[in-house]
């Protein structure tokens, strides 16, 4: 057998369609390119080099797998959002030269950095920023990189010390990399796109005030928040949805549809008022009627626990910033806290009695209240709160019943997420640096979760590093009506506590096992998905979530007393309705009820009265109406609550 020999001062290339070539030792990457093709070569925005996202003026000094990044490549617009952070800082340097940088990375959808300066920024300036930004991008100059010693780095960036303290935390062994783009100078580790000129179709968003380093006693930075992308047409759908966001923004729509409000007196809690209770108990009662169905047990566990048991499950070493802490009067110390999750009662509850192979699986489901010490500044309307509702789960069950398990729990998920009309993804989280368990728990508790997963049939992303502290976990992104996604279903796989807990259960050959847990959540908290939902239907809920279903409207003081009684009639077959008897004009009425979102409105005038018909207008649809009787209307209201269809609207009679 012949063996090949790298010729000396040459690296092997490897390309995405599995040819390789061969290239002097430091050509570059654009180089590379530029020899498959010139289109190529001007396409190119950055490469990936054995798995590292990298620049195109990188030189290969070894061999390497190369993929060369154009506008088609997912990881290509990180690259250009971080160099738009770039453009950014240089036109703040141009107008406040005195500014201090900070950090300026990619995030989702677009980019920040942060400034320290005396005044904040105002719409004002981002304006004449976003002016200075375009002459920047039109002057093209290259993202030029330069490997510089620490003694260096500290010359170059003496001027600036938020750059000087991030110097001093990198090790003696990494690599120090400076950028430079025009006069612009930045400690960066990169990749950036070949020139600025790359970098033409971004808008500054807004600011917000940031504290360095996320530390509320460090100093208060200024940050500048910008979006960029490859075309103006991705740009303008972004900022349409953007603006789509707002008019959905469930913080409004919460106070104009009388949902819920808050206090400062309670910061983190909301205050339901009766139409968002009734939305919130109807997604409890449909969530516990579904799970009484599919074999789960629906419990209720203690508020408060002494210490004891989150030093045993390992919240009070790894979590206990995040819980909020109660004083014990007999010790003067805070040794009790109030629940930031349920697990540990759970695993309280299966230890309560003997459990046999023959009891597994047993399913735990409860909707309690639940803190977490959210820092204030992180709190958001309901998406971010300190007291919530859960949906949560779990399950305890002998190991060859994980697969059945799993995939009863996605049938689950699936069946929510479809009925609300949700579609999602999936991502499979494996170990993060902060865990408990040695890596051989960890190694079988991936591979039996991975195996279930893939047993469903479901794809998947990989989400390395992203599981929870005591397991691997698949996560459930849920799209919304204008393309948001949000990160709502999980199911765990925990190892870890059933011997923290001293699980046990008798098996089949009369010995005592280790039961292993399954933790699941469908909704999340009741809280954030409510705001979910409310900004996915823009407050126009399917008719059976809607708080009021049917709102009456009688023309005249004369029809009062039959619009009461047909009120008292839906009600009496389950349809929440209310009358709207003020003394109004019609189209006043109408137009309060489109408003208020309700989904019928029922108009009944001399002649309605008389027949025992009522008019009936559609939300959403006009002036169109239609007369039907009203048996027929309620039939066919309450046949849409039952089904729980998203559509509102109906076709030909239906009697009660």
């Amino acid at each position: 057998m012949t063996q090949i020999v790298d010729a000396p001062g040459e690296v092997q290339v490897r390309l995405p369609d599995g040819s390789e070539r061969r290239y002097p030792t430091g050509t570059t990457v654009l180089e590379v390119a530029e020899s498959i093709g010139s289109r190529l070569a001007r396409a190119a925005l950055a490469a990936k080099v054995n798995g590292q996202v990298v620049d195109v003026a990188r030189p290969l000094e070894e061999d390497a797998t190369v993929e060369i990044l154009t506008e088609k490549s997912s990881e290509s617009l990180d690259v250009l959002r971080h160099s738009a952070a770039h453009v950014l800082a240089t036109a703040v340097r141009r107008i406040r030269p005195e500014a201090r940088i900070g950090f300026g990375p990619a995030i989702e959808d677009g980019f920040y950095y942060d400034f320290e300066v005396a005044e904040p920024f105002t719409p004002e300036d981002l304006k004449r920023i976003e002016e200075e930004m375009a002459k920047v991008a039109e002057a093209d100059d290259p993202f030029e990189r330069e490997v510089v010693d620490r003694a260096r780095a500290r010359e170059l960036f003496a001027a600036d010390p938020l750059k000087l303290e991030r110097l001093e935390e990198l090790g003696d062994g990494e690599v120090i990399t400076v950028y430079r783009n025009g006069p612009f100078l930045d400690l960066c580790r990169g990749p950036h796109v070949p020139d600025t000129g790359r970098i033409k179709h971004f808008k500054l968003l807004n600011t917000a005030a940031a504290y360095w380093r996320g530390d509320s006693n460090r100093q208060t930075l200024h940050r500048i928040y910008g979006t960029a992308w490859h075309s103006k047409r991705e740009l303008e759908d972004y900022l349409h949805r953007l603006e789509e966001a707002k008019k959905r923004d469930h913080r409004r729509l919460g106070r104009e549809l009388d949902l819920f409000f808050f206090h400062p007196t309670a910061p983190g809690s909301a205050f339901w008022t009766h139409r968002g209770t009734i939305i919130f108990n109807a997604l409890v009662g449909w969530m516990v009627e579904v799970l009484l169905e599919n074999g789960y047990d629906i419990v209720k566990t203690p508020l408060l626990f002494n210490k004891g048991l989150w030093e045993v499950s390992g919240h009070w070493g790894k979590y206990r910033e995040n819980m909020f802490l109660v004083l014990d009067n007999e010790t003067g110390e805070h040794d009790f806290s109030l629940k930031p999750m349920n697990c540990p009662s759970h695993h309280l509850m299966y230890t309560a009695k003997k459990r046999s192979y023959r009891d597994l699986p047993i399913r735990y489901a409860t909707q309690d209240v639940l803190h977490r010490n959210e820092v204030s500044g992180a709190l958001s309307g309901l998406t971010r709160v300190r007291q919530f509702q859960q949906d949560d789960a779990h399950a305890y069950l002998a190991e060859e019943q994980i697969s059945d398990e799993v995939g009863r729990m996605v049938g689950l998920l699936d069946y929510f997420y479809g009925v609300l009309g949700l579609e999602y993804t999936t991502k499979f989280a494996t170990r993060p640096d902060v865990r408990i368990g040695d890596d051989e728990m960890w190694d079988r508790a991936e591979g039996a979760l991975l195996a279930a997963l893939e047993s469903t049939g479901l794809a998947y992303e990989l989400k390395p590093g992203d599981g929870a502290f005591y397991g691997p976990k698949i996560d459930f992104d849920v799209s919304d009506s204008i393309g948001r996604k949000w990160q709502l279903g999980t199911i765990q796989l925990d190892y870890a506590n059933p011997d923290r807990f001293d699980l046990g259960f008798t098996g089949e050959d009369n010995r005592e096992h280790r039961p292993v847990i399954i933790h699941r959540a469908i909704f999340g908290s009741f809280e954030r998905f409510i705001a979910i939902l409310i900004e996915h239907y823009a407050g126009a809920f399917p008719v059976w979530l809607a708080p009021v279903q049917v709102v009456v409207l009688p023309i005249s003081d004369e029809q009062n007393e039959s619009a009461r009684q047909f009120a008292g009639d839906l009600a009496a077959v389950g349809i929440r309705t209310e009358v709207d008897d003020r003394s109004e004009t019609l189209n006043y009425k109408i137009r309060e009820a489109e408003t208020q979102k309700v989904p019928y409105m029922a108009v009944i005038g001399g002649r309605e009265a008389e027949a025992g018909t009522v008019a009936v207008r559609v939300r959403g649809a006009g002036r169109k109406q239609e007369i039907v009787t009203r048996q027929a209307f309620a039939g066919r209201v309450r046949e849409q609550v039952d089904s729980k269809t998203l559509r509102v609207g109906f076709n030909g009679p239906r009697e009660m």
